[in-house]
């Protein structure tokens, strides 16, 4: 059961900041690009998303709820508060609502764990059956971002890549990185009318363009995505007129089954506070792996996002 809650947990964490995704973007003066972005409808998606992607990184936080499926592994939802002005804070609580890790995490204990992010590690609440059972009485499980990165290879610094630098609008930079979008029409999204662009990017590609890997490194990440039979990845977004992203979907093709991911967006600027859990009620992944408590097959749905 260590082993399996483990791996739920990585899983958990990488899917759920998904949500949010990475950014390397400038965080400089966007005043010129605002007011055009919303005042004229007849800029291009391209120059329009330069806009919206300005804006997005600059609002600094907001909440978050996104439901995620792959294949018959898993179902889930993620609800919280994120920030991403000094390094990805935050804290999702996270449900799994079928598939196969549904039924892994009833025999844990509990179907819901919540994971704090913080700009180093994230840590994850595990049940109170995982705790008397095989947490030695800690509830909290650190995984730094340094280990996770030695534990997936490529993947795994890719994925550390991803999580330290997490803001909304990774979206909004894949779609431009891609050269391939489009705008679809005006639409009501929760109340607020938004324009919906779409497009697909090459995920490989994508990697290669927005990631800080080498050459080695990027080829070992082309090679794991190969395998997971990882290609391409259909987005769409809807913004509203202060050019921030209210929705996104993304869907993609896998080994595993089809992967489909819709995130909500909304207060923009919410003040999020993450702290470490208390040092005595926390076990540190690292330490655990070093006695093979970790099965390393749950980090494979980060590179998918």
């Amino acid at each position: 059961m260590r082993r399996a809650t483990l791996s739920i947990a990585v899983v958990a964490a990488l899917t759920g900041v998904a949500a949010c995704g990475s950014s390397d973007s400038d965080k400089g003066d966007k005043g010129g690009d605002k007011a055009a972005g919303k005042g004229a409808i007849h800029l291009s998606p391209i120059a329009a998303l330069r806009s919206v992607e300005k804006s997005t990184d600059q609002a600094d936080s907001a909440k978050v709820r996104s439901t995620t499926s792959l294949g018959d592994i898993m179902s889930m939802t993620a609800n919280g508060a994120l920030t991403w002005n000094d390094g990805l804070k935050g804290n999702l609580t996270i449900t799994y609502t079928g598939g196969q890790m549904a039924e892994l995490m009833k025999k844990a204990g509990t179907q819901s764990m919540e994971a704090r992010y913080l700009p180093d590690a994230y840590y994850a609440h595990m049940s109170e059956t995982y705790a008397q059972q095989a947490g030695g009485g800690k509830h909290w499980i650190k995984y730094s971002y340094d280990d996770l990165a030695k534990l997936g290879g490529a993947s795994g610094s890719y994925m550390k890549d991803q999580l330290q630098n997490a803001t909304p609008n990774q979206s909004v930079k894949m779609l431009l990185a891609s050269g391939d979008v489009k705008k679809v029409g005006e639409e009501k999204v929760s109340g607020v009318q938004t324009t919906h662009y779409s497009g697909k990017v090459d995920v490989a590609t994508l990697a290669d363009k927005t990631s800080n890997l080498d050459a080695d490194q990027m080829a070992a990440l082309k090679k794991q995505l190969s395998q997971a039979g990882v290609t391409t990845e259909t987005i769409d977004i809807w913004v509203d007129d202060q050019d921030l992203l209210i929705k996104k979907t993304e869907k993609a093709t896998t080994a595993n089954g089809t992967l489909n991911n819709t995130t909500f967006y909304s207060d923009y600027g919410v003040k999020v506070s993450a702290e470490a859990p208390p040092a005595d009620d926390t076990k540190d992944f690292g330490e655990m792996m070093k006695s093979g408590g970790m099965a390393t097959g749950g980090t494979g749905t980060g590179t998918a996002s």
